[in-house]
């Protein structure tokens, strides 16, 4: 099914395998905030790495896998059948920076990371700008040789992991750049971390750039190509969260489908109950219909950025809401179970809400979509 080649089939059997080593931990990790002792990460993240499942997306002449686009798609599938963040140690760097890193960049951050030893955060979104990326009013200011930037960034992903940060700030005409910033640095400084609705080691803090003083070396690419890195990085991650909101639809279903064939209520499973069958029927039917856009969006990926630009948001549209309708039922499927968090509907449900919001918020994804439509017609993107 799908047309995937043996190759592709393999990759898929070893992220799965590697997916179901990490689930019997989701409990443990839950009641402990999303975290596992520090030996025991670190042991699942060398895991990744040696089955060949951390930066597929690099070039192999970087020392990454060199998937395609489709075979990233898969690993990232089976992390999403895994819950509390424990997957993302099969990360995917920076792929669209190794095109424009400079021989000084490439060797001081990228090949670590590449290799497992580094990883990034991005200090993008801030308090009145989300989705609406040009509404940021971070500045980057030219001093000499160096640049001075400041601004607050709020919800940096995984800063806490980083060693260092992609922070986009505007010139003094406007344009966008985009920065490397190292972790910890002189005027960078945590606002505070807040407390979100999943329990993930990984933390979203808002952090405050006071006067931060950067070499020219640490600028990535030209001055005004930041908001061209960020679309590519959109791009992609768009994607992925549609491929991790498929691997966590299809454990929803399959678990809600085990419980149901062996609930008896009145003397017969509550599968055969026509209600949670329809329930049952509606999420694979979708789920089918969300796996098939994914995979042919990854396969079908083109040159045309903005056709792609486009593609990518249907599909994050399309997944994400899908998973959370799914989430909903497999919720209400369980009952009072799908509600105490050793249950893994309930865990899936208050996770997968954010799915429909970062990387642009389905109501962005619909404009998207709509001005792609009017430009180019029906055929023109589907």
């Amino acid at each position: 099914m799908y047309g995937l080649s043996p190759a592709d089939l393999e990759l898929q059997a070893r992220a799965r395998a590697f997916a179901d080593e990490l689930i019997p931990f989701e409990v443990e990790a839950e009641l402990a905030g999303g975290h596992l002792e520090p030996e025991l990460a670190e042991k699942h993240h060398r895991r990744a790495i040696q089955q060949g499942l951390y930066a597929t997306n690099m070039p192999e002449s970087l020392g990454g896998h060199g998937c395609t686009l489709l075979q990233q798609v898969l690993v990232q599938e089976q992390v999403g059948r895994v819950t509390n963040g424990l997957a993302w140690v099969a990360h995917t760097p920076a792929a669209w920076w190794a095109e424009v890193a400079t021989p000084y960049q490439r060797d001081r951050w990228l090949l670590p990371t590449v290799r497992g030893e580094m990883q990034e955060c991005y200090a993008i979104t801030e308090e009145g700008a989300g989705s609406d990326v040009d509404a940021i009013t971070a500045t980057a200011r030219r001093d000499g040789d160096d640049y001075l930037l400041d601004g607050v960034k709020w919800h940096v992903t995984s800063y806490d992991h980083a060693a260092y940060a992609f922070v986009q700030a505007k010139l003094a005409g406007g344009d966008h750049a985009l920065f490397v910033v190292d972790l910890p640095s002189p005027g960078v400084r945590v606002v505070r971390t807040p407390a979100y609705t999943h329990s993930l080691t990984h933390h979203h803090p808002i952090v405050a750039f006071e006067g931060v003083r950067v070499p020219k070396e640490h600028l990535i690419g030209a001055e005004g190509d930041g908001m061209s890195f960020s679309y590519a990085w959109f791009r992609f991650e768009r994607l992925m969260v549609a491929a991790r909101c498929l691997g966590a639809a299809e454990r929803l279903i399959a678990e809600a489908d085990a419980f149901a064939a062996t609930r008896i209520v009145n003397g017969e499973p509550l599968r055969d109950r026509q209600l949670i069958a329809a329930m049952l029927a509606d999420s694979v039917t979708e789920l089918f219909a969300a796996r098939s856009m994914v995979y042919e969006t990854a396969r079908a990926h083109d040159d045309d950025a903005k056709l792609a630009h486009a593609r990518c948001s249907m599909v994050k549209l399309f997944a994400s809401e899908m998973a959370n309708r799914v989430a909903d039922r497999a919720v209400q499927i369980f009952g009072g179970r799908g509600y105490m968090r050793e249950n893994v509907a309930e865990r899936m449900f208050r996770e997968l809400r954010v799915e429909r919001i970062w990387e642009g918020a389905s109501e962005v994804q619909r404009l998207i979509i709509a001005g792609q439509l009017a430009k180019r017609g029906v055929s023109g993107i589907c």
